[in-house]
């Protein structure tokens, strides 16, 4: 990073330290330093600080001295941090892709079986991102969670490529390719316990790692100077970047390898390049800027959940400027951490119970018996979120299909390309899915936002939940596809002909496009809507969505399966795709995908957005609020 312009200096903090300052001001400096800090900082740390260009007041460096801005962070560290982020994403993906095929082929599981093997897999990659977040923000800092839990990955890497190079560690093979022969012993008890405790450690690792990397990324820039703050924005673009690059890398890449190589390879150079990009990643611990810990928002919603209950047999003040507020806690010289106080809302009185002053002193109440009435109104903002995160979770259960039935499909289709003989891996498909993605994101920017800007007048184009509902409707559109190609390749493959597998790429490149509106409009919405306090929240019910829509995946097919399923019928998910009939299965997720576009147009219809409620209430937005809502 270069040393910022006198212009730059002069926007940025008050409280960063630069060479101009004359000399009287090196003792408030120290002031400052030592209140930001909680501890002593000695006056040649500032001088010294100053000399480098520019101290940080709200980073540190690798020793705990204030973080000098010519020497750390910037882009140098961002591209290392890029890595951990590529090699995560091939991890996982790669993994999860071509999953059901091993499964099937190798440890002999039934189709159903396989299906939920994955989707419990990337579930918990998913859920486990708030725990990895928690204890980033509480406990460990988004450095060491990301050291820690990448080593975690690589473990489970590694064991999941000793799973398939011992022997002793997965059935013994069979004539029947496909696994389902009479004569195919399936895996006992020992063998899929290590082939499991790979695949969770592995989502163990990814859930921390993720969890922790876009954060820490952005900490390499100070977002109150201009020039870091347009550099950070450019991060987050090649942070999705590399996201893609790592995601068409696992669909392509590994999965050949994977499929023609050798499994192990294909899981063995995957732990050989966590660990390279982990090494890379310790070499810039020198240069990068640490931010301190400031606690999760889950304790937050805990802690006014809990004095709500316990006080919940006290009345309510008739007047609300009565509660505990944040103006009483400044008065008593608590520290507010940055909070503004915010209107009191008639949604949700009973969380208002933890802003209740009861006997004891405010000063010796702890926060889970008393609660500012911001703290209150920020949590109620939380909970008028909750419809629209409910029925935004249908979505990810039928993208879930899209890694495990459609890979199915693609096993038992024709995958030659012309009449070279090469045959797409079965769970290479999902670079369709991908394509239709990047392919979406420029498409809405160039060509559909400018339309929806003279249609409906909003300068962003389509609102959040706007788009959010169009992927809900190409997610529908995408299951109906899938059920017709379906039917139509049973019918073909009952009088012995076989499809090509490129009839397959409606339902992908319909699911890639919903994901994309989707995507762009979920983490939009919680990212405006979420408070200024509990930014990090907003990652956590995004995240959540996914994980609960895989696991909803996992409980409809379970049901499924042993609703259709009996005696010798294996009904409509049998371990021979041939013989059930996974249209039917596809066109009951169309069914209860149209049954939620409902609710969620109801819920999204009768929701105010922040922005509004502020306005009608003579608030503005925080500058750094309006540039996300502006984003």
């Amino acid at each position: 990073a270069s040393s910022p312009s006198p212009r730059a200096r002069a926007s940025s903090s008050p409280h960063c330290l630069s060479p101009g300052l004359i000399q009287p001001s090196r003792a408030r400096e120290r002031l400052d330093l030592e209140a930001e800090m909680g501890t002593e900082v000695l006056p040649e740390t500032v001088a010294k600080a100053g000399k480098q260009g520019a101290a940080l007041t709200d980073a540190w460096d690798y020793k705990g001295r204030p973080a000098a801005r010519a020497t750390t962070g910037g882009w140098g560290c961002a591209a290392m941090i890029l890595g951990a982020e590529l090699f995560e994403r091939m991890t996982t993906l790669g993994i999860a892709v071509n999953l059901v095929p091993y499964m099937t082929g190798t440890m002999h599981l039934g189709s159903a079986a396989s299906a939920n093997t994955v989707t419990n897999f990337i579930g918990t990659s998913f859920m486990l991102c708030l725990l990895g977040g928690f204890i980033a923000d509480s406990y460990l800092g988004r450095y060491l969670t990301i050291a820690v839990f990448s080593a975690v990955q690589a473990t489970g890497v590694m064991i999941l490529t000793i799973s398939t190079v011992a022997p002793g560690l997965r059935p013994a093979a069979c004539g029947d390719a496909t696994g389902q022969s009479p004569d195919c012993v399936p895996a006992n008890g020992t063998q899929l316990g290590v082939l499991y405790l790979g695949l969770y450690m592995t989502a163990l690792g990814t859930g921390g790692l993720k969890s922790s990397v876009s954060g820490f990324g952005s900490d390499q820039f100070d977002e109150s100077d201009d020039g870091e703050r347009k550099m950070m924005m450019r991060f987050f673009n090649w942070f999705y970047f590399f996201v893609s690059i790592g995601a068409l890398l696992a669909v392509t890449v590994l999965v050949y390898v994977q499929d023609n190589v050798g499994r192990r390879w294909g899981y063995g150079v995957v732990a050989v390049g966590i660990l390279c990009g982990l090494g890379v990643f310790l070499s810039g611990t020198r240069k990068y800027r640490f931010k301190k810990l400031v606690g999760s928002p889950l304790t937050q919603v805990a802690t006014v959940t809990a004095a709500a209950w316990r006080k919940r047999s006290l009345p309510l003040p008739s007047d609300p400027s009565m509660l505990y507020d944040v103006d009483n806690k400044a008065a008593a010289g608590e520290d507010l951490k940055g909070k503004l106080k915010l209107p009191h809302s008639k949604e949700c009185r009973f969380l208002d119970h933890a802003a209740v002053v009861d006997r004891e002193s405010p000063a010796a109440a702890s926060g889970w018996t008393l609660c500012t009435r911001t703290d209150v109104e920020e949590v109620k903002q939380v909970v008028r979120m909750l419809p629209i995160w409910a029925t935004t979770i249908m979505f990810w259960t039928i993208h879930a299909q899209m890694t495990t039935f459609a890979v199915e499909q693609a096993s038992v289709m024709n995958r030659a390309i012309g009449g070279s003989g090469f045959l797409i891996p079965a769970g290479s498909l999902t670079v369709f899915l991908i394509g239709s993605i990047l392919l979406t994101v420029p498409l809405y920017d160039r060509l559909v936002a400018p339309v929806a800007r003279r249609v409906t007048g909003n300068p962003h184009g389509l609102s959040p939940l706007q788009r959010v509902f169009v992927g809900l409707f190409l997610s529908i559109a995408g299951m109906a596809a899938a059920a017709l190609i379906e039917r139509y390749r049973l019918t073909e493959s009952a009088d012995g002909v076989t499809l090509t597998v490129f009839l397959l790429m409606p339902q992908f490149l319909l699911v890639g496009a919903g994901e994309a509106f989707t995507y762009m409009g979920q983490l939009d919405f919680f990212l405006r809507e979420c408070p200024k306090g509990m930014k990090t929240m907003s990652t956590g019910l995004f995240l959540s969505t996914c994980a609960l829509g895989f696991f909803f995946s996992t409980l409809i097919v379970t049901i499924v399966h042993k609703v259709t399923g009996h005696g010798s019928n294996d009904g409509w998910l049998a371990n021979n795709i041939d013989q059930g009939r996974l249209d039917y299965f596809y066109w009951l997720l169309a069914v209860m995908s149209g049954i939620n576009i409902v609710f969620f147009t109801i819920a999204a219809r009768g929701y105010v957005y922040k922005e509004k409620r502020m306005a009608d209430a003579g608030i503005e937005l925080a500058d750094e609020e309006a540039m996300i809502v502006g984003h």
